[in-house]
């Protein structure tokens, strides 16, 4: 049974408003400096300011995102956040009217950056393009991320392999005292909204430890981490179970770096509002598309005189316009518009699934449409790495 609620928003009113209810799964409004953001969302990753091979006139017209993810730590990098600040921000400097998120930094500390040395103070690592030195502490964290002018930030975190307990239980440790620094340089009335990062990887007790902490800063939103890092589907949603109670119920939960879209759906069934994923513009440039019947390898040699689109319901331009057999012989030719054309037509697919979840919970048969869309997709098997 849905349950609505009604009433709109005056400035004085927190910036997240909780719309309709299904069991634990919300539908709801995000309010942004950039506009609105209705939850659940998705948010295709534009790491370095731009969506890769998607132009951002296509992103706003041809697949209605309302919300990108930028990296901060790759920003910082490279071209420098003092440039896009010089610039007039993120915003202007892509081209983008509409809300954006950045990242922190922390998850790419993890992954990329080379003979990293972390301590309380910060990180010190070795650039992946160049190997210069880098120092990243929280307050340079929030810094950039203040100059980048992103509408949601995150504090610095450290994120760890999900399954070794000492090394996770020093990084809880640590994002905690991260989180009071970043907190502590963050105004009460500032305009961008600061999250939280839940860590613990695997361990319930870590888990209940690391959201106790946040709540007592105290944050306008909450992110979980530490997931999609190489646990199993399994471990993944039970860390969701055991760490979404234990969040504030009127605050926006972030997903970080989960966009299945079986994992969408279960995880807006346990109260996620907030995803974001590399993978429908990463699965686009090795020539796969998703379908409501699952992913499809159109490199395949059946598909070489398809004349039908991707997916006779989808409504990308993509679909609207050209042929299996048309994009498998862009994918084996290399050309790269079927990067284009894939990413424009995997994007929608996510967003337009995300559209669909919030109608059926405002519709209150989002139990319905979960069922009914998961008994004809076919799942992968694991919480692999999709994140950069």
């Amino acid at each position: 049974m849905s349950s609505i609620i009604h009433g709109m928003p005056t400035r004085s009113d927190p910036p997240f408003k909780i719309i309709a209810t299904d069991g634990d799964a919300r539908a709801g409004v995000l309010y942004t400096p950039h506009g609105e953001i209705p939850t659940p969302v998705f948010a295709p990753v534009g790491t370095l300011g731009t969506v890769k091979a998607l132009t951002t006139q296509q992103l706003q017209q041809d697949i209605g995102a309302t919300l990108i993810l930028a990296n901060a730590y790759h920003l910082h990098l490279r071209p420098g956040a003092e440039l896009v600040a010089e610039m007039g921000g993120l915003h202007h400097f892509m081209s983008w009217p509409r809300p954006i998120l950045t990242d922190s930094g922390g998850f790419q500390i993890f992954s990329l950056a080379h003979d990293a040395e972390i301590d309380d103070a910060g990180a010190t690592f070795r650039s992946h393009i160049d190997g210069s030195l880098v120092r990243l502490s929280p307050e340079d964290s929030i810094r950039i991320q203040q100059r980048l002018g992103a509408d949601i930030i995150m504090c610095l975190d450290e994120c760890s392999i999900p399954n070794e307990r000492e090394r996770v239980a020093i990084a809880k440790n640590r994002t905690t005292v991260w989180a009071r620094i970043c907190r502590e340089m963050h105004p009460d009335d500032d305009e961008q909204l600061l999250f939280g990062i839940v860590q613990g990887g695997i361990y319930e007790d870590l888990r209940q430890q690391s959201v106790s902490e946040l709540n007592e800063i105290g944050f306008p939103g909450y992110a979980i981490g530490g997931l999609a890092v190489g646990e199993t589907k399994a471990e993944m949603h039970g860390v969701l179970e055991i760490t979404l109670p234990l969040l504030p119920r009127e605050k926006p939960r972030y997903l970080m770096g989960v966009g299945t879209p079986e994992d969408l759906l279960k995880g807006v069934r346990r109260g996620i509002d907030i995803f974001d994923c590399v993978l429908p513009t990463r699965l686009a440039r090795h020539g796969s598309v998703l379908t409501e019947k699952g992913r499809l390898n159109l490199r395949n040699r059946d598909f070489r005189s398809d004349e039908t689109s991707i997916s006779a319901s989808c409504a990308c331009t993509t679909c609207r316009q050209h042929s299996r057999a048309y994009l498998r012989h862009l994918i084996v030719s290399r050309e790269l518009l079927a990067h284009t054309l894939l990413s424009i037509h995997n994007v929608h697919f996510l967003i337009q699934h995300m559209n669909q979840i919030r109608q059926a919970i405002a519709d209150g048969n989002f139990a319905s449409y979960a069922r009914s869309f998961l008994a004809n997709y076919t799942q992968s098997n694991n919480a692999s790495s999709l994140r950069e």
